[in-house]
């Protein structure tokens, strides 16, 4: 762990009073709002908190985007508005050395559509593969109670047709669709630039002395995990009551 990387970490703490009074504190690094990682990935940490509401963590997290897509994010994806900090550029990222992702000069869009089709993001081809395979390794997503807004039937069909207790065929693409549904219904709201589309994340676990005990940089898009079979299974691991 470099000293530097773990000064800015505590001068972000200072700046933005990331405090908290839990044993371990996660400080999330978001791209764009509008991101689909951003979504996913809080998502799955508001999940996390409900399932584990006695967890000495808090939890906060910076991405970048403006007032208008703060409420709807938090609104979607059930993340605490208050441990929410947009920002309008990338500075924070370029301190903390997160990957820009893909830059060919042809602005963000095409940066996107490239690191999509795996062209430097090698993860993202087989991640979306999996989304429409299923994985026998991986936790379902949707109850048999659970509405899917984006095609209007519910979890049960899932089950019906495959079964559960795992990742059934086409659910985590299912659910990316109804994600990528309300970023394209709320386009200028979450993608306040098209620039930082490319712009990947970090995500930097602390203990009660504001140490970084776990760091992890994504470089695909859809890789905002090292794990992403259990995208927080880090958390299960290092975090002992």
């Amino acid at each position: 762990m470099t000293d530097k990387l773990q000064n800015d970490i505590k001068n972000l703490i200072e700046e933005f009073n990331f405090n908290g009074h839990k044993k371990f504190k996660l400080i999330v690094l978001f791209g764009l709002l509008g991101d689909f990682d951003s979504f996913e990935y809080a998502i799955n940490l508001k999940s996390f908190v409900d399932k584990n509401q006695d967890k000495s963590l808090d939890i906060f997290a910076i991405g970048i985007g403006n007032q208008n897509g703060k409420e709807k994010f938090c609104e979607f994806t059930g993340f605490h508005k208050e441990n929410l900090i947009i920002v309008s550029d990338n500075q924070i990222h370029n301190n903390l050395k997160a990957s820009k992702g893909l830059d060919i000069g042809f602005g963000g869009w095409i940066n996107m559509l490239l690191m999509l089709s795996g062209i430097n993001s090698f993860q993202t081809i087989k991640e979306v593969i999996r989304g429409y395979t299923g994985d026998r390794k991986a936790k379902q997503i949707y109850s048999e109670f659970d509405k899917i807004d984006v095609l209007k039937f519910s979890g049960k069909s899932f089950k019906n047709v495959f079964g559960d207790g795992y990742l059934r065929p086409f659910e985590l693409a299912t659910f990316r669709l109804n994600n990528m549904n309300e970023i394209i219904k709320n386009w200028s709201d979450y993608i306040l630039n098209e620039e930082y589309l490319p712009q990947r994340g970090a995500t930097f676990l602390l203990n009660n002395k504001n140490q970084i005990i776990y760091k992890f940089f994504s470089k695909d898009v859809l890789g905002y995990s090292s794990n992403m079979r259990d995208p927080l299974g880090f958390l299960n691991d290092l975090i002992k009551e």
